[in-house]
Parts: C-alpha cells; sequence; structure tokens
C-alpha cells in the first residue's frame, strides 16, 4: 500500500530492458529504445503466474495501475505535491546540500517523487527507473508535461542498470516494501551513489501502522460497496459490477506486491549491514492514515461523478489537520505505530565498492576503504 496521498518485469535477468550484473557498468545511456512495452492487460494465464513470482505480480499490477494511478492517489504535480514531496524530504534528510546535481528514482511510478522533488528545487537532473514499463512511460511523459526531461529506464531496483558512482542522490517513494530483497536493494543504491552521496527513501508502511490500514480499509470497502447498491442508491452511487471486479482482481494481486512491512530500527539495520552510514529513520501519518486510507477506499468503491471539489478540499484539508495534531503527538506515541517510515542515509566517503562472489551470488557490497 502507497500513502493515502501520494504515489509496479519479470524476474530473470534475459527479461529485455532488465539490466546486468551488479557492479558492472550496465547500459550507460538512457535506454528507453531497449525498453519493454507496457502491458496494460494482463491474461489468466499471466495472472496465475504472478501469483508465485512477486516481481512479475509488480509488473502486471502496475502497469495496469499506471493507467489510473495519478488520479486514485491524487497524485499532481503542483503546489499541494510539490509541498508535499518537498516536505518528506525535509523530515528526512534536511535541506542541505540542494540541488543535488544528479539523482536516481527507483520504483518511481508516475514520477511523483522525483518530478515534484525537481519542482520543489531539491535536485536537478532527473534519472528515474521501474519494474513497469507502464509507469517509466508515465514519469516521462509527466516531466515532459512539465517542460523538463527525466531520463527513464525499465530496472530491477535489485539490478541497477547503471555505473559504479554515478549519482549525487538515490530516492524512493512507497517502493521498498515491493522489493523482495530489500538489503541487497540498499547495496545497489549504495553501489550507484558517489562517495558522500545520499539516499532518501520516503513512504513505507510499518508494521503496525499497515495493520490498522487495511483494517479500515476493508471496513470501507465492505460498508460502501453494500450501501451504494441498495435500492435508494444505486441508481447514483454505485460503481459498476465490471468496476468493482476488476479492483477486486487488482486487490487480489496487492497481496502479491505488497511483500513487507517494517519496523523503523530493524529497517535501519538493514540498511546498515548493507553498508550504509548516518542512518536515519523518521515516522509519520498516525491519526491521517486513519482517516486518509478510508476517505481513498471510500472514492474508489462509488461512483467518482458524485464527490467534486467540495469533497475534495474536504478530504484534504481534514488531511492536513489530522497531520499536524500527529506531529503534536510524536513526543508521546512509539514511533512504530505511525503509519509512513522514511530512511536516510550517505555513502561513506572512504567506501568502495565491490561485488562479493562468495556465497552471495554477485551481490553488490559497499564496503568501507580507508585511505
Amino acid at each position: 500500500m502507497s500513502s493515502p496521498l501520494e504515489e509496479f518485469a519479470p524476474s530473470t535477468p534475459s527479461t529485455p530492458g532488465t539490466p546486468g550484473t551488479p557492479g558492472t557498468s550496465g547500459t550507460p545511456s538512457d535506454g528507453a529504445s531497449a525498453d519493454p512495452a507496457p502491458h496494460p492487460v494482463a491474461s489468466e494465464e499471466e495472472v496465475a503466474a504472478a501469483w508465485g513470482d512477486p516481481k512479475l505480480a509488480n509488473v502486471l499490477y502496475h502497469d495496469w495501475e499506471a493507467q489510473s494511478y495519478d488520479s486514485k492517489w491524487s497524485i499532481s504535480f503542483d503546489d499541494r505535491c510539490i509541498a508535499y514531496a518537498r516536505d518528506r524530504f525535509v523530515a528526512a534528510a534536511g535541506a542541505a546540500g540542494w540541488p543535488y546535481a544528479k539523482s536516481l528514482e527507483v520504483g518511481c511510478g508516475t514520477g511523483f517523487f522525483s518530478l515534484n522533488l525537481r519542482q520543489a528545487g531539491v535536485v536537478d537532473e532527473v534519472h528515474v527507473t521501474d519494474l513497469s514499463p507502464g509507469m517509466v512511460e508515465a514519469a516521462r511523459e509527466n516531466a515532459r508535461r512539465l517542460g523538463f526531461e527525466a531520463q527513464g529506464r525499465v530496472a530491477d531496483a535489485e539490478r541497477l542498470p547503471y555505473p559504479d558512482e554515478t549519482f549525487d542522490l538515490v530516492v524512493g517513494h512507497a517502493v521498498i516494501h515491493h522489493i523482495p530483497d530489500v538489503e541487497l536493494a540498499f547495496a545497489e543504491m549504495l553501489r550507484v551513489l558517489r562517495p558522500g552521496g545520499r539516499f532518501v527513501i520516503c513512504g513505507e508502511p510499518t508494521r503496525y501502522g499497515d495493520l490498522v490500514a487495511r483494517k479500515l480499509s476493508q471496513a470501507t470497502w465492505w460498508l460502501a460497496t453494500r450501501a451504494t447498491h441498495t435500492a435508494l442508491l444505486r441508481s447514483r452511487w454505485a460503481r459498476s459490477k465490471e468496476e468493482l471486479d476488476e479492483s477486486s482482481r487488482a486487490a487480489a494481486l496487492e497481496s502479491v506486491v505488497d511483500l513487507h512491512t517494517f519496523d523503523p530500527d530493524a529497517l535501519a539495520r538493514t540498511a546498515e549491514r548493507a553498508g550504509a552510514a548516518d542512518v536515519r529513520t523518521v515516522t509519520e501519518e498516525l491519526t491521517a492514515a486513519w482517516f486518509g486510507w478510508p476517505v481513498r477506499t471510500f472514492e474508489y468503491a462509488v461512483n467518482p461523478d458524485r464527490l467534486g471539489w467540495g469533497w475534495a478540499n474536504f478530504a484534504y484539508r481534514s488531511w492536513q489537520r489530522l497531520s499536524a495534531v500527529d506531529r503534536l503527538l510524536k513526543p508521546l506515541v512509539p514511533a512504530e505505530l505511525y503509519y509512513n517510515v522514511s530512511i536516510t542515509g550517505i555513502r561513506h566517503p572512504a567506501q568502495a565498492c565491490v561485488t562479493d562472489t562468495g556465497g552471495q551470488s554477485g551481490r553488490a557490497v559497499v564496503r568501507q576503504a580507508r585511505k
């Protein structure tokens, strides 16, 4: 599950567009022409195969989602979401060192995080990757509409197709809970960072926060779909059976692509094992998530024509006020109860990247090399 107000290719290395071995140069160019095409409609056979392959499930689910992702999650590239992305970044990593000259986003979706950070002045040059060809295409198109370029690749976060020490910043938003090997993904981020470079990953679900959000969403879906199909409300408020069936199929795949929830301290230790230095985590959204998830679920369960600007303004303003309450509660509430966890760290200036083939099958490892 992603943040309620934000922002998924087969797993074999031979898949077109899948990068090469970690620690090697991969393909230095943008490589968009070599990427597989979006695949928005999956066959029954593909969906059945996805149940045993979370990476394939991510491609199918997020290629399907790419068509409506921005509207579903209220993603925009205006002042509202620019401020949201900037504030999430600042909460995790502060405002020093802006702008970062060259940034990479892993699991970019439609570009929500990177493109809004670019507009906020946090980054200059934007590169984006995602397992989903549809998402990469959407992110590049969103950047074009905003008047700048985002170089994009279809790529696995566990096997990034970039040379060592390429980027000043690596970011992600609501992405690592989709990645099977989170430690390997951190190691890859560190490998492609220049010494002293920073990674910032925001919007990841905590164990307890996600549990509460899912229960609230399930209850809201059950109530809304039944209420809107009563005789009194059906004609004006109900979505069609076809739309609801499609949403149910997507929700079924969501249980395959959402692989992890996190304890903030354990997540920090995972990044440190991968070689990260100066690691810190921060959590956000308590009552805001309790409100936001039912709101988003309700919006997806009813006829969207019935919800106008007034509803959207009410939902957003209420979320803002509850977020302010959550900040006041920070000293009183354990961090792990909040819904979102963000994590940041750096590649130590004295670190070198090697490829460890001793039992880790080409795992990229960033190790400190004192001079």
